[in-house]
């Protein structure tokens, strides 16, 4: 296991440390000097076998941790949000490491996270919980892209819910539906549906225009921009639809800000870019 806190032994040395479990397994002396020196490098701190935990930076403590539960060769690795304490970049690099660690030692891995970009990210299957019931497991590009429940879609990364009415039972895998905004689409969904469903769109997939360019094919909807923000590579517009609903685009920024506060704009989307579930 690897703690969140890392819990290492203070007055033990980085390879005392990673040493402790083959101890406790009473592996030969011998044998124990030669896995721990593999195990360091495997985690690139075979330099650092001497020091002491206090002397290593956040992300060397981590890997350290990390080479203690795994030089003991086990059936089944627990990582306890082991990167919670790092700072956002070392986070990723250490994500990546783990990642790579992993698939080298081929080691069933379980990790707890609260940070769905690192389950995105790590996982083969991700498993989500709504008060103890698993609503979901699946693969990642699975848990994103078809939500088996609208908790699911809500909590695994930004969501648009646009309420509809199911018309039709699904054929080939579709739905049709009516959107008050949107009108009737044919579109992607979860097995199951009846009357009460939504229709999920990730703000990446929303389009926004100074114009109805839409009209003839999708129906776009008018709405007014109430916010945006900037993060560098993207733009991000609230909008409040006429029918007084929110909705969230997600931009490839530009040198230019295309759309203020108070500007009148027309989202739309793509019917097989939205995704049906039900409203439980």
């Amino acid at each position: 296991m690897v703690f969140q806190s890392y819990a290492l032994f203070p007055h033990l040395t980085v390879e005392e440390n990673v040493a402790f479990g083959l101890q406790m397994h009473r592996v030969p002396r011998g044998e124990i000097s030669a896995r721990v020196s593999q195990a360091l490098d495997n985690v690139q701190l075979g330099h650092l076998a001497k020091r002491k935990p206090a002397a290593l930076s956040g992300g060397q403590q981590q890997r350290v941790a990390l080479a203690r539960a795994l030089v003991i060769q086990p059936t089944l690795l627990l990582l306890d949000e082991p990167l919670s304490n790092l700072d956002a970049k070392l986070r990723e690099a250490m994500r990546k490491e783990i990642r790579a660690i992993q698939q080298e030692s081929g080691t069933t891995t379980l990790f707890v996270t609260h940070d769905q970009d690192e389950a995105l990210d790590m996982a083969d299957r991700i498993a989500i919980l709504n008060n103890g019931v698993i609503e979901q497991y699946d693969s990642p590009s699975a848990i994103y892209e078809n939500p088996a429940t609208r908790f699911v879609a809500n909590f695994v990364g930004k969501a648009n819910f646009i309420d509809v009415e199911t018309r039709s039972s699904p054929s080939g895998g579709k739905y049709s539906v009516e959107s008050a905004l949107f009108g009737k689409l044919t579109v992607r969904g979860a097995p199951g549906i009846d009357a009460s469903a939504a229709l999920v769109v990730r703000p990446h997939r929303v389009s926004v225009a100074a114009k109805d360019e839409r009209a003839g094919s999708l129906p776009s909807a008018r709405a007014r921009v109430r916010a945006t923000s900037y993060t560098g590579n993207v733009r991000s517009y609230d909008l409040m639809l006429e029918s007084g609903e929110l909705m969230r685009a997600d931009q490839l920024s530009a040198p230019d800000e295309q759309f203020r506060i108070g500007d009148e704009a027309y989202v739309s989307f793509e019917p097989d870019d939205a995704y049906l579930v039900s409203e439980c």
